[in-house]
This record gives C-alpha cells, sequence and structure tokens, in this order.
C-alpha cells in the first residue's frame, strides 16, 4: 500500500491492481478457488516468484484470502474476499471495453 494520499477513487484501484499479472490472478479467482499450481497454469507466463509476491500484495490489500489447511501434504487454496469479487466485478467493463478494442486491432491488420 502506498503512504501518500490518493488523487481520486481510480488512482487508489489502480494501486491495488497494478502490474502485469494482478488482474488476470483475479480473473483466474472469479468464479473458483485455485491452488497455487492451478493458477500457475491459468496464468501462462508468470513465474512462481513474481505469482508468490503478487498474491502476498492482493492479499496484503484485502482482495485474495489464503486457507491453509491442516493437512499431509500441505494444502493451501486461493480465492477472492468480498471486496475481491467486487473488485472483479468492477473489472467487467474494462474487460469488455478490450474485446472490442482487440475486435477493432483485428479488424485494422485484417486477422478477422
Amino acid at each position: 500500500m502506498r503512504n501518500q494520499p490518493y488523487v481520486c477513487g481510480l488512482d487508489a484501484a489502480v494501486d491495488v491492481i497494478d502490474g502485469k499479472w494482478k488482474v488476470l490472478i483475479i480473473w483466474a479467482l472469479n468464479h473458483q478457488r485455485c491452488r497455487f499450481g492451478e493458477l500457475r497454469r491459468l496464468v501462462p507466463g508468470v513465474t512462481e516468484k513474481v505469482l508468490t509476491q503478487q498474491l502476498r500484495e492482493l492479499e496484503a490489500d484485502g482482495i485474495v484470502h489464503r486457507e491453509i489447511y491442516d493437512v499431509v501434504p500441505p494444502k493451501v487454496e486461493y480465492s477472492l474476499t468480498e471486496l475481491g469479487d467486487e473488485l472483479s466485478t468492477a473489472l467487467g467493463p474494462l474487460g469488455a471495453w478490450g474485446k472490442r478494442r482487440m475486435a477493432v486491432l483485428e479488424e485494422e491488420t485484417g486477422q478477422g
């Protein structure tokens, strides 16, 4: 979390989702609980180190919940908190805009 005050609500929101992988992690957790390995498969290209770091930051911001089960071998699952669900819903229109943008780019380049 930042120490300085936010300029507006968007500034506060972007601070939480800043980085290449956080929105993809939120997307992956949108409808399901996931173990770490599942998340790695759902977010191709992310390294183990970066995924761990991003999950810790999302957990610190109250977006992701980490559930540790007392079993052998150890089991850990990640899920969205209520605040995370709200953020995921808020990101929906941005994702829809992105799909429209992708379609325009495909038409412009003749890849559609």
